[in-house]
């Protein structure tokens, strides 16, 4: 086929948009484009990976239209931070059948509407499964498989959780390790089973998406809980 090259001069700019501190990607669905964004209110950010700031802000999901980068809504809520890094949110959202899904450095998770932009379920994770944020964030983005969304959430047994992803309702939860790390779930067929893959702080392990059953799991623990990959 042809091959087609930028411009010598550059490629045109259709459109520009301002925004707020963070690190996760856009998101780019039906026409909309979804930016996941911080806005830093009182506090020091503190860009030293032994130790963590806290401060307060707002983190908020921006809709645009992907023609001409107006906003068509937003989603904000308070979101106190105390990670390292802390200019604003990790994971990408994940668009799916009219819903898209986000999952705040502090582990905020919410299921929108992609037309309005209103909630249609949330929950605070480190709240609901005692647990603690890692020191650079929540970072793995939810898996939408079938009718679940899974995320990488921790606490004891709760690492992984699959939510319904029309309502919020836990499904099934599995895994306990000192820190839930910094890895997305994945999801393969090998061997002929369908498995769940998920890197922990501790280990590689591998579960049945259905039920949460674990099939395999191998010490694979890095320096600092960094399973990152």
């Amino acid at each position: 086929g042809q091959c087609r090259q930028f411009p010598a001069d550059g490629a045109k700019v259709l459109w520009r948009k301002p925004l707020q501190g963070g690190y996760a990607g856009p998101a780019v669905a039906n026409g909309k484009v979804f930016v996941f964004d911080y806005q830093r209110g009182e506090g020091k950010l503190n860009n030293n990976p032994n130790s963590r700031a806290k401060f307060n802000g707002q983190e908020r999901l921006l809709c645009l239209d992907a023609k001409t980068g107006e906003k068509l809504w937003e989603y904000q809520y308070a979101a106190p931070y105390e990670i390292s890094y802390g200019s604003g949110p990790r994971c990408t959202p994940t668009v799916h059948d009219g819903r898209v899904y986000i999952l705040g450095a502090e582990g905020h998770l919410a299921c929108l509407d992609t037309e309005t932009g209103s909630r249609i379920w949330a929950k605070e994770l480190k709240k609901e499964y005692k647990t603690n944020s890692p020191t650079w964030g929540f970072c793995s983005h939810p898996l939408i498989d079938g009718d679940k969304v899974i995320c990488g959430v921790g606490g004891e047994g709760s690492v992984l959780v699959a939510f319904h992803r029309k309502t919020g309702q836990e499904l099934w939860k599995a895994v306990s390790a000192k820190e839930q790390g910094y890895c997305p779930p994945v999801i393969h067929t090998i061997g002929g089973t369908r498995q769940l893959i998920h890197w922990n702080a501790e280990k590689l392990t591998s579960l049945d998406p259905e039920t949460g059953k674990v099939y395999w799991s191998e010490s694979l623990a890095p320096h600092y809980a960094m399973s990152i990959m």
